[in-house]
């Protein structure tokens, strides 16, 4: 995505996370609920509106701690398009709608 209005914003989740001693013991992966939070948090501080609803997300690879991610999101009306990208390739995708 690269629309000229995107939310743009860099995205990493510390290793002292409070979710990951049990997401996975010994090898810990970022949760999926916390990089969602994390999006939507940026669509509602972005001024885009608040994500009422997620119509569809794919996981393509696994983010752990400390690794950084560029969070991408677009807007058209009362939809939104985002996506987490590291090393140039995707790791997150979805889409939902703003209330």
């Amino acid at each position: 995505m690269s629309g000229a209005g995107a939310l743009r914003t860099r995205l990493c989740i510390a290793a002292d996370h409070p979710s990951l001693p049990g997401h996975f013991p010994g090898r810990p992966v970022v949760p999926g609920v916390v990089l969602l939070d994390r999006i939507a948090a940026l669509i509602e501080q972005g001024g885009a509106g608040r994500l009422a609803r997620l119509e569809v997300v794919k996981f393509l690879a696994p983010v752990l701690p400390g690794q950084a991610c560029e969070c991408v999101v677009e807007r058209d009306a009362a939809r939104v398009r985002f996506e987490l990208v590291r090393d140039g390739a995707c790791v997150l995708r979805g889409s939902g709608t703003l209330a």
